[in-house]
């Protein structure tokens, strides 16, 4: 009795531990949300703070529309995250798939250089990237945006790894099937690894739709500027008005905390190897 007493207080303190955490790391948040509601007539600044506002008011969100061409801001955004997902998901599992499952002279020696390449800064790569943009005619365009994640070390170390978990026993099962290299990585190997693919594409998209460096060095057409370059030009634009930035940041976010909140569920590990039996 006294064990399930204590178990009790102890999973009690646990979870009032964890929720104060959570609380800390969500006030930035609640009170950027804040700041945005918040009327005119309030005084942001005030001491003590006011979390709630007291007259909450959509003003500033409609006032940033329509101020702003947030719309083409929105639109580009999420094209360049979209697409970057994808191409780096697609080239991040083609590279990954013989690193963990063929075998050939180096193959380590491969791995040992692509894991290595996390190391270095992307400020110490920038230049040259840049120059090789230019080069390539893609400054001022979506796919230029695009181009330093086309792929990753992470993201290979991670399905990589990922590849490795499955049994070998299915893709025994599915070369006596008669299925080719191509059709077991497609069909067989990237189901299996569904939850590693939904975490990849959560980190990158999340990297895509908040990269700021990248996209104000390669663009300088307005009309291509993403959400963070839009920001940035809101807060020249407004920088008096705190009300209207925390508006815009608002509406920058809200699309990853959406994505997040809905992708959230299928990142649990699954059992790859549940139908197999020795």
């Amino acid at each position: 009795m006294l064990n399930s007493k204590k178990s009790r207080s102890q999973i009690l303190l646990m979870y009032t531990l964890l929720g104060a955490i959570a609380l800390v790391m969500l006030f930035p948040l609640l009170w950027l949300i804040s700041t945005a509601l918040k009327s005119p007539t309030e005084n942001i600044l005030q001491s003590p703070p006011q979390l709630l506002p007291a007259s909450p008011t959509l003003d500033n969100f409609s006032r940033v529309w329509l101020s702003l061409p947030f719309g083409q801001y929105l639109y580009n955004s999420t094209l360049v995250s979209v697409l970057t997902v994808g191409l780096n998901l697609l080239f991040c599992a083609l590279a990954a798939y013989p690193l963990a499952r063929l075998s050939f002279v180096g193959r380590d020696w491969i791995f040992v250089a692509v894991v290595s390449t996390i190391m270095i800064p992307f400020q110490i790569v920038m230049i040259p990237l840049y120059i090789l943009t230019v080069q390539l005619g893609l400054r001022n365009t979506y796919l230029g945006m695009i181009f330093p994640s086309l792929a990753s070390a992470f993201g290979i170390f991670l399905l990589r790894q990922a590849f490795m978990s499955v049994p070998k026993e299915i893709e025994e099962a599915a070369r006596m099937d008669g299925s080719s290299e191509l059709g077991l990585w497609w069909y067989v190997m990237l189901p299996a690894i569904r939850p590693a693919l939904v975490t990849l594409a959560i980190f990158v998209f999340i990297g895509a739709w908040s990269d700021f460096l990248w996209p104000l060095i390669v663009i300088q057409d307005e009309n291509l500027y993403t959400l963070p370059l839009g920001v940035a030009k809101l807060a020249g634009t407004f920088s008096l008005d705190w009300r209207l930035v925390a508006a815009g940041s608002v509406i920058a976010i809200a699309p990853v905390l959406l994505l997040f909140l809905f992708l959230q569920r299928y990142i649990v590990p699954t059992e790859t190897g549940s139908g197999v039996k020795g």
